[in-house]
């Protein structure tokens, strides 16, 4: 794009374009901005013409943005949530006597450690504030973010954030085997290919990360059960011989209530992180602020 003098381009063209982006619809977005759809139209067409690429193509319904589109919402995206930020009044926060509702995402393996506690921190600390927990993983958290669905998503989901957005690691973990049998020694990697494993993964898959790892030492195992829940491992796996092999962060909670236990992988098992991810929107609001203070008390207790 050639030099341009900032003070004869019509900004909220971004406004518009960035809305599109979000929505991936002229009908949508018109409807979020309360413009008509001629009107985005046209904007559209202005904001062709301003970055000389095509933007959005239509591929049978699909309305999807080129790769010039993307590189500019990248730059945009950050801008746009700064001057939101600058221009938002700051609302000063008393959890003790404030009502606030919080949105939130989990990832099921970060929801297990993390809710129990938080929620015991809300009912003590902000009585008045209520909690919304929407489930979030790796494929759902950025479109969560990106729409506002949610101001922050905690669990591992590191990759293809918004551009906005903002991260911070929480704990550094390890895998570990959880079992409900009453054998004494821990489990060697021979008996540990021979028995049979449930997983868990968002879409109840049969393979994940260990099976990988495995099949760099010529090993494999045997997965006969998926599931999309750790919650339901203390159900599954007692009576059984099944071994579940999970984050040690959502290990020690299930542990902790009786009937399993806890033994490191025969192998090395590949590490995991559990990140905190934000809306840079909501950065610099005081009740975000506390929100984001509590989570990141609970889990630095849960995780080295």
């Amino acid at each position: 794009m050639p030099d341009l003098a900032l003070h004869r381009i019509d900004l909220n063209l971004l406004i518009v374009f960035a809305t599109l982006m979000e929505e991936r619809s002229v009908t949508k977005a018109g409807e979020r901005l309360n413009l008509s759809q001629p009107a985005t139209s046209g904007a559209l067409n202005r904001l062709r013409e301003l970055f000389r690429d095509p933007l959005f193509i239509r591929t049978g319904r699909a309305f999807e943005p080129t790769a010039r589109a993307l590189e500019i919402m990248e730059r945009v995206a950050p801008a746009l949530a700064a001057v939101q930020a600058a221009l938002a009044p700051s609302i000063p926060f008393d959890p003790a006597t404030d009502a606030r509702h919080f949105r939130i995402g989990c990832s099921d393996e970060a929801a297990i450690p993390l809710l129990p506690a938080l929620t015991c921190v809300l009912r003590s600390e902000a009585p008045s504030c209520t909690l919304s927990v929407r489930q979030a993983d790796y494929h759902s958290a950025p479109a969560l973010l990106a729409s506002g669905d949610v101001s922050l998503v905690v669990g591992y989901v590191e990759d293809d954030l918004p551009a906005n957005a903002k991260r911070r690691r929480l704990t550094e973990g390890r895998f570990v085997v959880l079992r409900a049998d009453a054998a004494a020694a821990p489990i060697g990697l021979d008996e540990y290919c021979a028995r049979p494993h449930a997983l868990v993964t968002y879409r109840g898959d049969l393979s994940g990360v260990v099976d990988e790892e495995l099949a760099r030492l010529g090993r494999e195992r045997r997965v006969v059960l998926g599931l999309t829940s750790f919650a339901l491992l203390p159900l599954v796996l007692a009576g059984t011989d099944m071994l579940a092999t999970v984050p040690d962060i959502v290990a020690e909670t299930l542990a902790a209530h009786g009937g399993l236990r806890i033994d490191p992988t025969p192998f090395p098992a590949p590490a995991n992180a559990v990140l905190l991810a934000w809306r840079g929107a909501t950065d610099g609001d005081p009740a975000e602020r506390w929100l984001r203070g509590k989570i990141v008390e609970v889990m630095r207790g849960k995780g080295s």
